[in-house]
């Protein structure tokens, strides 16, 4: 096999041929396909989130077919098309995981970030952890689901029943979300950087309302509010645009320090809550809703080689949509 492989915190990935991996007991082998490149990727190779054992292959928004098969895995079969998100294994015995709070759990296991990930030709994964994708679609277009699109519909669920929807940082969890959204009936305000303008014609081409910076004051109060992008400066800016009552949900995994901001945006008992990670049921939910919603991904594909460039487009700002790694 060959991956892009992250040796120390802030290096360059670098192009490497290794042994082709053996699946374990109840896990597979998947010969990726495509591989969506997702904020958090960052965050690997910039060293911000803890206790990542370089080397690590990141990447966690896989799609591919499964080539090799471990002992007692019975669901899955050789050939099939699957798909493999960010959370890879749950220890099943926590009180999050029996309460049915996966995503919690005490010990987790991350695709692309506790163990090796799908920048790369292959990678192996914890059978329970694969979701079957059928034929339909294409690999690149639906990779960012795996992340963007899971995280995006459980921060959507958090977001609460409100008909007006504000979605700051309009990239691949927002424009997948904000389709989601209008397929519910929402009505939905897209905040992007003020000079982004390709970000903001593809908000209003995907049936946003309106799009503007995120400075500006939509037209109309919130009744919640979600923010990808990572800068702890939009939760006020959201606070500001919350109806009483309203939510301002975190969807990142990280995000600079929240600045501090005066209390009475905050009083009415507005709420401020984060997402973290997903269950297995999300990726079940979600894909079965985005089959019925026909969601269009919007992305720029990168040979596996140039996932530094990719990552950089990302960094810059410079994508509209997502960017996608073909091996």
């Amino acid at each position: 096999m060959y991956a892009m492989v992250l040796s120390a915190r802030g290096a360059p990935l670098t192009f490497q041929q290794r042994p082709d991996p053996i699946p374990a007991p109840r896990e597979v082998r998947v010969k990726v396909s495509a591989c969506g490149v997702c904020r958090t990727d960052l965050h690997v190779v910039d060293g911000e989130l803890p206790g990542i054992p370089y080397p690590i292959i990141p990447g966690h928004e896989v799609v591919g077919r499964i080539d090799a098969i471990g002992a007692g895995v019975d669901e899955l079969k050789l050939g099939m098309r699957v798909g493999v998100p960010w959370l890879g294994h749950t220890c099943g015995q926590c009180f999050y995981c029996r309460a049915d709070k996966e995503n919690l759990c005490d010990r987790p296991k991350f695709t692309g970030y506790t163990r090796d990930g799908g920048f790369a030709s292959h990678l192996v994964a914890d059978a329970r952890f694969c979701f079957p994708l059928g034929e339909r679609g294409d690999d690149a277009a639906l990779s960012p689901l795996l992340c963007a699109g899971l995280i995006g519909w459980r921060s959507l669920a958090m977001a609460g029943d409100g008909k007006t929807l504000g979605i700051y940082g309009f990239g691949a969890a927002g424009h997948i979300v904000a389709q989601v959204a209008r397929a519910q009936g929402r009505t939905v305000y897209a905040f992007t950087r003020g000079d982004d303008q390709d970000a903001q014609r593809l908000a209003l081409s995907l049936g946003t309302d309106w799009a503007g910076a995120s400075e500006d004051i939509p037209p109309t109060e919130l009744d919640a509010a979600i923010i990808y992008a990572p800068v702890g400066a939009l939760v006020p800016l959201a606070l500001r645009s919350v109806r009483k009552g309203g939510r301002v949900v975190c969807a990142g995994i990280h995000m600079s320090d929240v600045p501090t901001f005066p209390y009475h945006i905050l009083w009415g008992e507005r709420q401020i809550v984060s997402v973290a990670n997903l269950t297995r049921k999300d990726g079940i939910d979600f894909l079965a809703a985005a089959a019925r919603t026909n969601i269009q991904t919007y992305t720029t594909v990168f040979p596996l080689s140039q996932a530094n460039e990719a990552l950089a487009c990302l960094r810059e700002g410079k994508l509209v949509g997502a960017a996608v790694l073909r091996p």
